[in-house]
């Protein structure tokens, strides 16, 4: 609080002069820092005192040195009166260096329980000097080392052993730890009659920012923008849906049955466009490559359907022994892969009937089919319970990279667009979800909430958000990725970490 007082008189600023005592310890914090603040400030007229009557009659002295003020302010403390604040008398030992300044400067610096290593320094310097015969060394607050460890050095610019390089020779920049990721979803969504079956794909999300959901015989539309839910068809009680597939363009959307019939439906006008029965038994698997539409089944085939040309299919690719139940095109469209009940996984062409690539090391079914979006060939594949490993194959060379045993099944794989990480659902037994970095394959989070397996995945248009579904007729909804910007990990921890939903998609 700031005190206004009457400027004495004369007879009474020589009375005062002569009784004034310095202040006692008894006077309180707030009189001590207004004495202080009154001695250090200079007055309110913003201009050097000057000199009393009486001094200007005595003999000519040499003019007094003028206090120079400029428009910006640069703090002096000779003025100050650091006594007030109780600081402890210096050490001799310590030299100018444990002056009151320096004692306060490192106490708000390092705490006020600090040890004084200048002190102890200093007489560590002074003991060893008097045998040696030298002065002793000045101490310094901050004491830096003169070299530091050759593999210090590499941690500190490689970021440590879980650093994800991208390609050789770049380093990619990390901030102070680890990324934090919510555990706990910020949206669930009821999806009543969504099936428990490993074979069937019956989420995608479009780049439109639209979900689309199989639940039974029906197939629901949820905008992520609105929340709001459109039924966009429904089979009848003779068929099902067994999977869905969005174009890149995000108006198309692909249906395959429970009868081996492929329909095209316009989802900003709910209208079914065409209907394809190539297929004799159900289909599980369909990936979008532009106009051409893939579809995978259990009579083993997987077919190419052009939506310009008026055939049903234009090829047909042979070489499964089992259902077709993963189908993924790469990021350049030149290259499909494809795994099957028959623990196989294949990689085609553009142009090829018969597989070009044939990789026999899964154990078991292999569903889980992703392509890296930041490294060309690169492509990820996850068998099921029997084999529970995530393998890593390089298409380009056709060679075996790696392979990470998770424990449980791999249901889903999807790389994030944003970082070189990627995330897999698992089924029994854990029923969990994992984010991996890649190419250490270091668990950054392991996510759970499912009771029943995490059959069904996908991701945001935007990269940060993933959808999970699993028998236990839920959706959820989670942030496990950085923006394309920022990359921050502050705003994964606070997006949508308050605003938890629940409610129904139909």
């Amino acid at each position: 609080m700031e005190h206004h007082q009457r400027p004495p008189s004369p007879s009474q600023s020589s009375a005062d002069a002569a009784n004034s005592k310095p202040p006692t310890p008894a006077s309180t914090p707030s009189s001590r820092l207004a004495s202080g603040a009154q001695s250090a400030w200079p007055s309110s007229s913003g201009a050097p005192p000057r000199p009393s009557s009486s001094s200007s009659t005595s003999a000519p002295t040499t003019p007094a040195s003028r206090t120079i003020y400029s428009d910006r302010f640069i703090p002096s403390r000779t003025g100050s009166n650091l006594a007030l604040f109780d600081l402890p008398a210096p050490s001799p030992a310590a030299g100018s260096a444990a002056s009151p300044y320096c004692t306060l400067l490192r106490a708000a610096l390092f705490g006020p329980d600090t040890p004084d290593r200048l002190a102890s320094s200093a007489a560590a310097c002074s003991s060893s000097s008097s045998s040696a015969g030298a002065s002793p060394a000045s101490g310094n607050i901050f004491r830096f080392k003169a070299e530091v460890p050759r593999n210090a050095k590499r941690a500190l610019f490689s970021g440590g052993d879980d650093e994800d390089l991208l390609f050789p020779g770049l380093f990619s920049a990390k901030g102070a730890g680890p990324r934090k990721i919510t555990r706990s979803p910020y949206k669930v969504l009821d999806a009543p009659a969504l099936q428990d079956d490993f074979y069937l794909n019956l989420v995608d999300w479009s780049s439109h920012n639209v979900l689309a959901v199989g639940l039974g015989n029906c197939v629901y539309l949820w905008n992520a923008c609105s929340s709001k839910v459109t039924k966009l068809c429904d089979l009848g009680a003779e068929d099902t849906v067994c999977s869905v597939g969005w174009a890149q363009r995000g108006t198309h959307l692909a249906v395959g049955t429970n009868q081996g019939k492929v329909q095209i439906w316009d989802a900003t006008r709910c209208k079914r466009m065409r209907t394809m029965e190539s297929h004799r038994m159900r289909v599980g698997a369909l990936a979008w490559n532009s106009s051409l539409l893939s579809s995978g089944s259990r009579d083993k085939n997987i077919l190419h359907h052009d939506l310009r040309a008026p055939d049903d299919y234009i090829s047909k690719l042979t070489g499964h022994k089992s259902e077709v139940c993963g189908l993924k095109w790469s990021y350049d469209n030149r290259q499909l892969a494809s795994g099957g009940n028959d623990n196989r996984l294949f990689v085609w062409n553009q142009h090829s009937v018969q597989p070009v690539l044939k990789y026999t090391e899964h154990t078991a079914a292999v569903k889980a089919i992703a392509w890296s979006p930041h490294l060309n060939g690169l492509l990820a594949s996850g068998g099921g319970t029997a084999d529970r490993c995530i393998r890593f194959w390089n298409t380009t060379t056709n060679t075996h990279l790696s392979s990470m045993d998770t424990g449980s099944q791999v249901c889903n794989l999807v790389w994030s667009k944003n970082v070189n990480e990627l995330v897999s659902t698992h089924g029994y037994s854990q029923n969990q979800i994992i984010v991996w970095r890649y190419p250490t394959m270091s668990k950054l989070a392991t996510l759970t909430g499912h009771t029943f397996r995490v059959l069904y995945l996908a991701i945001s248009p935007d990269g940060q958000t993933i959808v999970t579904g699993a028998g236990d007729e839920t959706l959820r909804f989670w942030n496990v990725f950085p923006s394309p910007k920022s990359q921050s990990a502050d705003s994964l921890s606070s997006i949508g970490g308050t605003s938890f939903v629940r409610s129904y998609i139909r």
